[in-house]
């Protein structure tokens, strides 16, 4: 593909991710199966292109002055230093390339906008979800959200059932990988620069770790499984919360996964196995009472940013009151599970205090049987080293404040 063919394609599929539930990463996978053509480097360059936009997509849109598909990647080509002349010559028609640049584009490249850009243009966020993002960062607003602007690390969580973390690092370290212990998770595992590849190490065919992120893996540690308990993940999805927590429980007791998609709970079955996990029980529905019920709740994902950037421009106010009756509903559900003296943890990987905060006391008001375990005694009586940093009563996990994707978790536990 020549560059302007490139740019072309990421016109192309900004234009079709309008319309389109899937993940960008996902979305890009599909669209260049059913283009054989373009080669490796072609393929890396135009996903570069269309996630520096879906990133970067108000300060393009503002520069431009427009929210197009054609000028947000006009936008990037100016965000990277590109000339005026240089973005002509290229938007020349030619082959597979754009179209000549109209009037109203040629001018808009050389006039940029006045002034200084506003809040939600600096932190990339919908200018609608300000006074809520306020609420939970104040005057840590702009810096949080940068934060989120930059590339997410891949984490990964070795499984104790199979393997040790210091031998998964070296192991990955032979292999070529920039591989160190994660900061707060005793089996986490970070991966720097070049991790690509990584599913098919003999580490995971094996099922020596899974890819989870460490404020994903240090929800699930909150959920304090012992062996021999009974445990209900209520919204499993494909299972990488219950596979952790399989693995504190030594693979003894019981796992329900349970979740309403029966799609995702067929992926369960092959990872178990991997894993050598034979305590998980995948059920579209579930009864009686548990140990522990873990209700790790859909939501607006404001705390993935980092790795799906198109989430920020595809939730709506709509989408966010529909996510956040679920998430009430699914609460709800889960007490009904709790044995007396069990408990229930609420996560989101959700910043916003109406999915997090706004949620547990709503839910204190409705059940007064519940109350609150503050999760930096549950780290510490668990874990038994200082608690990460956001962890108070509840754990409130940021890019900028642990270095992983921005999480929420409480533990609530049934006194009667």
């Amino acid at each position: 593909m020549t560059p302007a063919a490139r740019l072309q394609a990421a016109i192309e599929i900004l234009q079709e991710l309008e319309t389109s539930s899937l993940p960008a990463d996902r979305f890009l996978r599909d669209w260049f199966r059913r283009r054989r053509y373009a080669g490796s480097k072609d393929r890396a360059a135009v996903a570069e292109r269309v996630f520096d936009v879906l990133r970067h997509r108000n300060a393009f849109a503002r520069r431009m002055q427009s929210e197009a598909p054609r000028a947000l990647v006009i936008g990037s080509l100016l965000h990277e230093g590109k000339t005026a002349e240089s973005i002509q010559a290229v938007f020349n028609g030619e082959g597979y390339g754009p179209p000549p640049l109209s009037e109203a584009e040629a001018l808009t490249l050389n006039s940029p906008p006045p002034g200084e850009p506003p809040p939600n243009v600096q932190g990339e966020y919908p200018q609608w979800l300000e006074a809520e993002l306020r609420r939970a960062f104040r005057d840590r607003l702009l810096d949080e959200m940068l934060a989120l602007q930059s590339r997410a690390p891949i984490d990964l969580r070795v499984n104790t059932l199979k393997a040790q973390r210091d031998n998964v690092l070296a192991q990955l370290r032979a292999e070529g990988y920039d591989a160190s212990a994660s900061p707060y998770s005793p089996f986490g595992i970070r991966i720097g620069a070049g991790a690509s590849g990584l599913e098919k190490t003999d580490a995971f065919t094996t099922g020596a770790f899974e890819i989870q992120d460490e404020a994903s893996q240090i929800a699930a540690l909150l959920v304090d499984a012992k062996p021999g308990m009974r445990v209900v993940d209520l919204a499993a999805g494909a299972g990488g919360k219950s596979l952790a927590i399989a693995a504190q429980m030594q693979n003894q007791g019981e796992i329900v996964a349970s979740d309403i998609d029966e799609g995702r709970l067929t992926q369960i079955a092959e990872r178990a196995r991997r894993a050598d996990v034979t305590i998980i029980l995948p059920l579209s529905r579930t009864d009686g009472l548990f140990d522990r019920v873990l209700v790790d709740a859909p939501c607006s994902g404001t705390g993935t940013w980092r790795r799906q950037p198109e989430l920020r421009w595809r939730l709506t106010p709509e989408r966010l009151a529909a996510l956040r009756n679920t998430q009430a509903q699914l609460l709800a559900e889960g007490a009904r599970h709790v044995k007396p003296g069990g408990r229930l943890i609420y996560a989101t990987c959700s910043l916003l205090p109406s999915e997090n905060e706004d949620q547990i006391a709503a839910f204190l008001e409705r059940h007064p049987e519940f109350t609150i375990t503050p999760a930096r005694e549950v780290w510490r009586e668990s874990i038994g080293t200082e608690p990460p940093l956001g962890t108070d009563e509840f754990f409130r996990a940021t890019p900028l404040t642990t270095g992983t994707d921005g999480f929420f978790a409480a533990v609530l536990e049934r006194t009667a």
